[in-house]
């Protein structure tokens, strides 16, 4: 098992920053990837970006590429999501994942944190 468990969310203003944080626990060698996804009211989850612990490589969505930066601490097994310029479209809920492989379907990630919302106002 995979303990995923996200904070950090909160009311930001457009054009402002915040930065979400992911803490794993449990088996986590037992899953090479791990991502942060995002839901708003009435459309699917989709990918924002995700990492592999190991090689460190990390890979983002078009819409968020430039803006946000996704950073890990492998000792602490921490994910961190500093999201900048923040748009009202970036309004979600923010899930941390965890799964195989680093890709951007939502059937690959196994586990997932109660996720946590964050809101951008104009």
């Amino acid at each position: 098992q995979v303990q995923l468990v996200e904070s950090g969310g909160g009311l930001v203003q457009a054009g402002g920053s915040l930065k979400l944080a992911c803490a794993a626990s449990g088996r986590t060698f037992t899953r090479d990837a791990a991502a942060w996804f995002r839901q708003a009211p009435g459309q699917e989850r989709e990918f924002v970006a995700g990492v592999l612990w190991n090689s460190g490589r990390t890979i983002y969505a078009d819409s968020v590429k430039g803006r946000f930066i996704l950073s890990k601490d492998n000792t602490k097994k921490t994910l961190a999501l500093q999201m900048n310029s923040l748009e009202r479209d970036d309004t979600a809920v923010y899930y941390c994942a965890a799964g195989r492989l680093l890709v951007e379907r939502t059937s690959n990630y196994d586990y997932w944190g109660q996720g946590t919302q964050v809101t951008v106002s104009s």
